[in-house]
């Protein structure tokens, strides 16, 4: 079975997105990077991006879901597999970059979430 292997990132959306991770620069003393948010990390090959999405994104799915999680898998494939095998709604598109692998998938409350590969070398 496969198995979520930790949080990779955390995703908000804001009204005034700008204002909104400016009140946390200030406020939280989160660095902002040009594309708005943070990579966290937390050791060797492990870390957790944080941003503020656009209220109007449709990068979480419906309009109305404040937020959305990404979580770390080891095998991309075979969990949005599995998930399909249970039903679960999973988006149609898996992207690839240098930053890994992301596919899509919808909870029973219709939270869309984000799974994330990892990619072996990581950029530096």
């Amino acid at each position: 079975m496969q198995r979520v292997t930790g949080i990779g990132g955390a995703f908000i959306r804001g009204r005034d997105a700008k204002a909104l991770r400016d009140w946390y620069a200030e406020h939280l003393g989160i660095t902002l990077t040009e594309w708005g948010g943070q990579v966290f990390h937390n050791g060797p090959g492990s870390s957790v991006t944080w941003s503020v999405f656009d209220a109007d994104t449709d990068y979480f799915g419906r309009p109305e879901q404040p937020y959305m999680l990404n979580y770390t898998v080891d095998d991309l494939d075979a969990m949005l597999d599995q998930l399909r095998a249970a039903g679960a709604e999973v988006v149609d598109r898996v992207e690839e970059s240098e930053l890994g692998r992301f596919g899509w998938a919808v909870d029973p409350e219709g939270n869309r979430f984000e799974l994330w590969q990892p990619p072996v070398n990581p950029p530096r």
